[in-house]
């Protein structure tokens, strides 16, 4: 069965939280941490996963190429790599995709007018022109290509008729309506996408995606809406991360298709009644999968986040606990169980030995190799030192702190403060130099965060602005872990860090130093370029 009758039967869903999502102010990746994202999403059920821009940059080349060796199998996800409309950008997507199994290409140009004049400075018949002919070139390098008219929710219906047309004709199987500025309301994208149905001649032939952004707060009902008028790929991200205002969320749309199957059924050709899953997600990895890219981007999940937010499912009006106590079903429409968040229950403690806690961490669904299962085991211990008793919450916090694989340039060997209402906040900090060699430094602060934070400065010596600083608990209790995430911004561009432990401050400094070493890297990376010298023709 081709991949058009496939996607009548059910939908397609697009993750692309490892290109549009790293796209996030500050939410930018390693090619390690992308391996990470792409095994958990490959696990959680996604369809395809959008690993990248290959042109970009050869950071985002490796990372696809590498994304498709490890993750894109025969039983695999199918591996996609974004490219303009041009020979170059779609020559690299298609050599970073060789290793996969099955690859696709994903080649755009701008369709509506604003775009045409401002930023492409091209007429529609110039447009009309470059169309087939670069989807032509990607199928000659993949058999799956997918193109997108960039703004189609601000492009004229009737040239986007005949843009995709000239798309499917030259070999596109997927075409993709944007809603690149989340101008759109539902009812509009809805008309949107039944227009193309009923005046694309050959759209029987292509399957129709749609991927839009939520600046109104509207990406997720558009989406719904696009689904109802026969759009049955969707392109989304972990979180609902990307630019600006992100993108439309994974585990918002999955979890409306799943509870409100009996209501989408119809519109997919089934019975009502049917119990058969509208998606091939695994509901049960959706938690697991939200917190893992928390972690690694550093971006928080605020806590009233539907699906995924610390709130989603607790209750605090007596009248709605009440309810809940007598049956769940008067207050809650989904089981917490349903997205795989599990009763936080005690099960490890500091006499726990390494086989049980590997045990415990692969029924989470971690598998670790035999180095980071080292380190994790070492903090485990360390933590249980400190800690009676150590949840699945505590676990998940311990293990995606120490896999974290930000380039390790300074380390943090000692933190030590001061303070107190009628004391000057005062922090100690040695640090471990890129070159092996051990510095210490101290400064004082409005705060022993702000001491710490002053004493590293002096030490590391790179300017930068603090620009966000936050602190959760991961389970309840004066014990628990503390999660601390930060932003730092360096000439423009934003880098955040994130580290847990029972001490709070010890969390923050780490974290610091995370962000740190990502702004160092970065700056190395560049000195680097810019010192090597161009390769002349002999």
């Amino acid at each position: 069965m081709n991949q058009v009758n496939q996607a009548q039967e059910r939908i397609i869903i697009f993750d692309t939280t490892l290109r549009d999502g790293e796209q996030s102010p500050g939410a930018t990746l390693n090619v390690e941490e992308k391996l990470t994202i792409a095994r958990a999403l490959a696990k959680l059920g996604v369809d395809v996963i959008e690993a990248g821009f290959p042109r970009a940059s050869s950071g985002d080349f490796e990372a696809v190429q590498r994304i498709a060796a490890t993750v894109g199998s025969e039983t695999g996800p199918r591996i996609c790599g974004l490219a303009r409309a041009t020979k170059e950008d779609i020559q690299a997507a298609g050599e970073a995709l060789k290793p996969a199994a099955k690859g696709r290409i994903h080649t755009f140009i701008a369709t509506s007018d604003i775009h045409l004049q401002y930023k492409l400075r091209r007429t529609r018949s110039e447009v009309l022109s470059i169309v087939p002919e670069m989807v032509a070139y990607a199928k000659s390098l993949v058999d799956d290509v997918e193109f997108s008219p960039e703004d189609a929710g601000r492009s004229d219906p009737e040239f986007l008729y005949q843009v995709l047309e000239s798309a499917i004709a030259a070999g596109a199987t997927t075409v993709n309506i944007p809603d690149t500025v989340g101008y759109t309301t539902p009812s509009e994208f809805g008309a949107l996408i039944r227009g193309i149905k009923e005046n694309v001649p050959n759209i029987d032939q292509a399957i129709i995606s749609v991927h839009g952004h939520n600046d109104l707060g509207l990406a997720v009902a558009n989406f719904l809406e696009a689904v109802k008028n026969g759009a049955r790929q969707l392109e989304c991200t972990i979180n609902g991360i990307g630019e600006r205002a992100g993108n439309a969320a994974l585990e918002e749309l999955v979890m409306a298709l799943y509870v409100r199957r009996q209501y989408f059924n119809p519109f997919l050709g089934r019975e009502p009644n049917s119990e058969e899953p509208l998606t091939n997600i695994d509901t049960k990895q959706i938690y697991k999968t939200s917190r893992l890219v928390s972690s690694l981007t550093g971006m928080a999940v605020q806590p009233n986040k539907a699906i995924v937010g610390a709130n989603a499912f607790a209750h605090e009006s007596g009248i709605h606990q009440d309810g809940v106590l007598k049956n769940k079903l008067t207050y809650e429409i989904m089981d917490a169980e349903s997205i795989g968040l599990n009763a936080n229950q005690i099960i490890l403690g500091k006499h726990s030995g390494r086989n049980a806690f590997r045990t415990r961490l692969r029924e989470l669904g971690f598998e670790l190799s035999e180095t980071d299962l080292n380190k994790a085991f070492l903090r485990f211990k360390d933590v249980a030192d400190k800690k009676k008793a150590i949840s699945d919450w505590d676990l998940e916090a311990i293990v995606n702190d120490e896999i974290q694989q930000v380039p390790e340039l300074f380390r943090l060997e000692l933190v030590q403060v001061s303070c107190g209402d009628r004391a000057t906040p005062t922090a100690t900090v040695t640090l471990r130099t890129p070159t092996g060699e051990e510095l210490t430094d101290a400064a004082i602060g409005t705060g022993p965060v702000d001491a710490v934070y002053k004493a590293i400065n002096r030490v590391v010596n790179v300017p930068n602005e603090l620009i966000e600083f936050s602190v959760k608990s991961v389970t309840a209790g004066i014990d628990a872990i503390g999660e601390v995430t930060i932003r730092l911004r360096h000439e423009g561009k934003t880098y955040s860090g994130h580290a847990a432990n029972t001490d709070i401050i010890v969390a923050s400094a780490r974290a610091y130093i995370s962000a740190l070493n990502r702004l160092y890297a970065a700056l190395a990376k560049q000195q680097a370029e810019a010192s090597e010298v161009p390769v002349t023709a002999q």
